[in-house]
């Protein structure tokens, strides 16, 4: 077995939205360019520079804080102990 070094935790707050990021925005450009063009050779071609055009890993780093607020606004803290 590949041992696979891991990151430190302190880098969790950055590689979370990169993920989700990455896992996000290559979902609804597929969506997107399959709507537009249908699953023909021309969406092979298209699709990869449509999703980088939508990557949004920069915007969610600057946007989470914000997120983070509303959620804590709309959601009930936890009554169990951690």
């Amino acid at each position: 077995m590949i041992a696979v070094r891991k990151l430190p935790a302190r880098y969790a707050p950055v590689v979370m939205p990169l993920v989700l990021s990455i896992l996000m925005t290559a979902v609804v450009s597929i969506i997107s360019t399959l709507k537009s063009l249908g699953p023909t050779p021309l969406f092979l071609a298209t699709w990869p520079a449509a999703w980088g055009l939508s990557f949004a890993f920069p915007t969610l780093l600057v946007v989470l804080p914000l997120v983070r607020r509303i959620v804590a606004f709309v959601v009930a803290p936890s009554t169990e102990p951690s």
